[in-house]
């Protein structure tokens, strides 16, 4: 039995594939495991605080010595890093904004990088001064671009701000076991975009085979 948090950053509800890709993973790992419990985090439609001062004076405080203003302050931050460290499986199915995630994924994931909680700061670590302490997780990245090109060896590679960013923060935080799942073409040709559902559709199955 594993816990898997589904995390789903389109602020569409309605024709969005990373929320059509999330929910062909979702069906077939209740086919492959039905034991499976799933939690949803949803940030394409709520407001994601972001970080403030008050925010900022409460992570840095020791536990021991927080107000009860620093811990109100804290609390939306507490509710979501208690879904990743109680996650076996994380996955985050976003579109590509400008190049890079919407908004609300950002605000997220500086809710959730917490110095002396999700991560610790150790300079001189070889690859990274920082070192996770979410280990031994599984990610999935569900990426849907408008266009096409932003792949390893691509005409558009260098303009991918989505995939190595979302991949750094995971290791940053210590899941170092990532899988990648695109989709192109979402604001171009029928044919085009069918074919590239289909391919990631494809993946998906791959990576969660039907139970026996």
């Amino acid at each position: 039995m594993r816990t898997i948090l589904v995390i789903n950053a389109s602020p569409n509800h309605n024709n969005s594939y990373s929320r059509l890709l999330t929910e062909h993973f979702v069906d077939r790992c209740k086919q492959h495991n039905p034991n499976d419990i799933f939690i949803f985090r949803e940030l394409g439609n709520v407001n994601i605080p972001h970080v403030n001062q008050h925010w900022v004076k409460a992570a840095f405080t020791p536990e021991n010595l927080r107000s009860c203003e620093d811990k109100q302050a804290l609390s939306f931050s507490d509710e979501l890093v208690k879904e990743l460290q109680d996650a076996d499986v994380i996955v985050i199915a976003s579109p590509m904004h400008n190049l890079s995630v919407p908004s609300t994924l950002k605000a997220y994931i500086d809710q959730v990088i917490r110095m002396g909680v999700t991560t610790s700061l150790v300079p001189g670590t070889l690859g990274s001064p920082y070192v996770g302490r979410l280990a031994n997780k599984k990610a999935y990245l569900f990426l849907v671009r408008g266009g096409y090109g932003f792949g390893s060896g691509e005409i558009y590679e260098h303009m991918d701000f989505q995939e190595p960013y979302l991949k750094a923060v995971l290791q940053m935080l210590g899941v170092t076991d990532i899988t990648s799942v695109t989709m192109n073409y979402t604001t171009m040709q029928e044919a085009l975009r069918q074919d590239s559902y289909s391919q990631a559709q494809a993946q998906i199955d791959a990576l969660t085979p039907p139970e026996k």
